[in-house]
């Protein structure tokens, strides 16, 4: 049966309109996305089979183009329209950060975080600089290392921070197995930084490890 032959309050458009979306489940967000099935088959089942085929939503969106566009009922302009969306998600959340108090609104903050970083397969480590009202100037990649560690350089972070007038930081990295915890590692890295930026007047408001399922935050944890 097709979509539109549903009854109103179960078709995902309808809903959206009435409720919100979020109240949709991600086969059917997935579904108002792709727009319309292939023979035989509506844009909801095209969907489920999709979110089956990767395993999860996520995993869907973070698929390269190749293993993108091979699936059933997706292609080259499916994956660039899905890019597009997701940059205009990311672009979004770093304007709210920019107009509002990003150690205040941890949730916007770790939310953008976590778009910036979690896909990556490989330890990045990366700043957000602050104004004096802790609003963001840029969000900046610094170190790229491997599956379990980056090279961490104290000289390279002053001198950003010189050099984008920052007033405070919020530091992030991501935990490529998808584990949050804390490392001995981290924590000395971490008292490193905060102890040169300290020498020039800025201030270290965070360090936010990403996970997989959830965040890891110094500040939370007491131990910033």
């Amino acid at each position: 049966m097709a979509i539109k032959d549903w009854p109103k309050d179960e078709r995902p458009r309808e809903k959206i309109l009435q409720h919100g979306a979020t109240v949709l489940s991600d086969a059917e967000l997935l579904a108002i996305f792709l727009r319309t099935g292939v023979s035989g088959i509506s844009a909801v089942q095209l969907a489920r089979q999709l979110l089956d085929q990767f395993g999860s939503l996520r995993a869907l969106l973070d698929a390269d183009k190749k293993q993108f566009c091979q699936q059933h009922g997706l292609g080259t302009a499916k994956f660039v329209q899905l890019q597009a969306v997701m940059e205009m998600s990311r672009r979004h959340m770093a304007s709210t950060l920019s107009q509002g108090n990003a150690f205040t609104d941890t949730q916007a903050t770790q939310l953008f975080l976590k778009q910036r970083l979690r896909s990556y397969t490989y330890e990045v480590f990366a700043c957000l600089w602050l104004d004096t009202k802790h609003r963001m100037i840029t969000f900046e990649e610094l170190f790229r290392g491997t599956i379990n560690t980056a090279n961490i350089y104290p000289r390279e972070v002053l001198k950003q921070a010189l050099h984008h007038n920052a007033a405070a930081v919020i530091f992030a990295h991501n935990h490529p197995s998808g584990n949050p915890e804390i490392s001995h590692a981290d924590r000395v890295v971490t008292e490193q930084l905060t102890k040169a930026l300290n020498l020039i007047d800025i201030r270290v408001l965070d360090h936010i490890i990403i996970g997989d399922a959830h965040n890891v935050s110094f500040a939370q944890t007491g131990l910033l």
